[in-house]
């Protein structure tokens, strides 16, 4: 079937929709307004979080180590992640190298920050474009709005920094093209996908699937080769090469623990594993009410079906909730699948569904506007969201004792900060044969028991040399090596 057949047949201009040439500047140029909204409300959202000492992980000064790695024309070491660790070791990221050019001019975790903001922004002008396409001015309008507060995207945010913000723009744009019937830019968009973490290959896959269901078998074929071979490539061959274990570290995630064993019995008990806990439920519940349901006639919902698995047969308990940035790949998808599910359901035999496809933009709104209520963009409201943290003059204190251009080993509470033009270590890994020139602490934190002594504590981790506590107030401990 021809890219032309397939969009008439599948993909016809919706009830009341406008056509393109007759719409008038303001709907033409409303995306890319709700774009620069939503893009400062995110950066706001993060920057206030960093802003008040918040950081949640320390994702984000391992993905500043990185790209810091490759503004200097180097490769994305991340020492805290351990001594000289390349983070293509962990994970195949390349993509990440776009970022560079920004954070040589502009070094700091702030530039990763607004930089996600924009690239889900900009999400947000795709998928409302595209929907105003298919199904209507108001109606393509409120799903952009959907989706630009979508819980995913929320709960994402609101976790600091990842790599997989680089996928949500090239979801939507494959999205938009798949609904446009163009082929060519979906593998385009696809192609890029393999590069921004090697889990994509598998939803580049399934996007294959979709396609070969839409009738345009010989694309979706080669997708589905490309997805597969990219992911086998990465995972069994790129990565592992990288790795100083030779191996790809997350297969334990999925209980395999390194053998065939475990993994198997997982995989036979995979319906009770997708289920239990209930929390698992209740996020695929979520998942789809947000689409108001309709997503489900859509052959595009297939790509969420590669995270949610991983996800849902993971061992870690944090991938099976609504809370941090594992649902974020997710979004670009279900709306795309949303609208997709509208013109599918106007076009269907049943007048009941039809008829529900007339309300699916408006409820879906109603249900983004409700979950507000729960998810962290109910922060926007709140005066201490934008407060400074009570210890910020003496986390400058601290940070202002600890030079330049040194290598220190830290907790997650400043790491972030150090992390622009120091070398960080963590000091949960051994960091064998590094003696760290300071060695600071956060107490508060998370530690049990909590060490009172900076000097004591960093020369237990590293007995050959010789500390000297030089700061302890407000909760931070600071020891220098003794020369």
């Amino acid at each position: 079937m021809t890219a032309t057949s397939h969009s008439t047949r599948v993909h016809p201009p919706a009830s009341g929709a406008t056509a393109a040439p007759a719409r008038s500047r303001s709907i033409v140029i409303a995306p890319y307004l709700l774009a620069i909204v939503f893009a400062a409300v995110y950066a706001t959202l993060s920057l206030a979080r960093l802003h008040r000492l918040a950081t949640r992980s320390w994702d984000l000064a391992i993905f500043e180590q990185a790209i810091r790695g490759y503004a200097d024309l180097g490769m994305p070491i991340v020492d805290v992640k351990g001594p000289g660790f390349n983070l293509l070791g962990d994970h195949f990221s390349p993509l990440l190298v776009v970022f560079a050019p920004f954070y040589r001019l502009f070094p700091g975790p702030e530039t990763l920050l607004i930089g996600q903001a924009l690239l889900v922004g900009f999400s947000v002008a795709v998928v409302t474009r595209l929907a105003i396409r298919h199904l209507g001015n108001a109606a393509g309008i409120a799903v952009g709005v959907a989706y630009g507060l979508s819980w995913g995207i929320q709960s994402a945010i609101n976790f600091d920094f990842h790599e997989v913000c680089l996928a949500v723009p090239l979801l939507a744009l494959a999205g938009e093209a798949y609904l446009a019937g163009r082929w060519h830019r979906v593998a385009v968009w696809a192609g890029l996908l393999l590069l921004v973490k090697e889990d994509m290959g598998l939803t580049v896959a399934a996007l294959g699937v979709a396609i070969v269901l839409t009738g345009a078998r010989r694309w979706g074929i080669g997708l589905l080769a490309a997805g597969a071979g990219g992911f086998a490539l990465t995972v069994f061959v790129v990565v592992p090469a990288v790795n100083p274990d030779g191996s790809y570290a997350y297969w334990s995630r999925l209980g395999s623990g390194g053998g065939g064993g475990p993994l198997l019995e997982r995989l036979t008990s995979m319906p009770e594993q997708l289920l239990t806990p209930g929390t698992k439920v209740e996020t695929l519940l979520l998942t789809l009410a947000i689409t108001a349901l309709i997503a489900v006639w859509s052959p595009f919902l297939l790509l969420a079906v590669p995270t949610l698995a991983w996800r849902f047969l993971g061992d870690n308990e944090y991938y099976w909730g609504t809370d941090w940035h594992y649902s974020l790949t997710l979004m670009p998808i279900l709306f795309v699948a949303l609208v997709d599910g509208v013109v599918r359901a106007r076009a269907s035999r049943w007048s009941w569904l039809r008829a529900y496809a007339r309300f699916v933009p408006a409820i879906a709104l109603v249900v983004a506007l409700a979950l507000c209520l729960q998810f962290p963009f109910r922060d926007l409201i709140r005066p201490e969201t934008y407060d400074e943290s009570p210890r910020a003059d003496v986390a400058d204190a601290v940070l202002a004792l600890v030079s330049p251009g040194a290598t220190v080993e830290t907790d997650i509470g400043l790491m972030a900060q150090l992390a622009t033009d120091r070398q960080v270590y963590w000091i949960g890994n051994a960091n064998a044969g590094v003696a760290p020139e300071y060695v600071l602490i956060d107490t508060a934190v998370g530690w049990s028991p909590v060490p009172r002594n900076a000097a004591r504590f960093a020369e237990q981790r590293h007995p050959d040399v010789s500390y000297r506590t030089i700061y302890d107030f407000g909760g931070y401990l600071l020891a220098r090596l003794i020369d």
